[in-house]
């Protein structure tokens, strides 16, 4: 039992002092903290051109959008394109409004009803 003893004795004094000298906080660790800021700052600073590339590319889209005119009551407008099926009040022969469905060709101008007739 004494050899047993012993030789755990002689493990522990060989192996203590390194087990105990690795637990202590050194110079070394220090640097491996700003290694690692380093390396995230580098990260970081490589993803701005990434960021600036879908920040254009979402500015582009943004100014791809169809534009909105407020035109007044009572403006003629000219078509610039043809408008396909166009639900439409005509009159027929007796002077009568009837519902139908049209191509408007481009350059025809669109004007309001007047007020008066509405209701006609």
């Amino acid at each position: 039992m004494k050899i047993v003893i012993n030789i755990i004795v002689a493990l522990l004094r060989a192996f203590l002092p390194a087990i105990i000298d690795a637990s202590k906080p050194i110079s070394e660790d220090g640097h491996k903290a700003t290694d690692l800021r380093d390396a995230l700052r580098n990260r970081v600073r490589g993803s701005w051109g990434r960021t600036a590339l879908v920040l254009a590319l979402c500015f582009a889209v943004v100014g791809c959008a169809t534009r909105t005119v407020y035109v007044s009551d009572g403006t003629p407008v000219r078509l610039r394109e043809t408008v396909k099926k166009a639900k439409v009040w005509v009159l027929d022969k007796d002077k009568e409004p009837v519902a139908t469905v049209m191509d408007i060709p481009e350059g025809w101008y669109a004007l309001p009803v007047p007020e008066d007739a509405v209701g006609e």
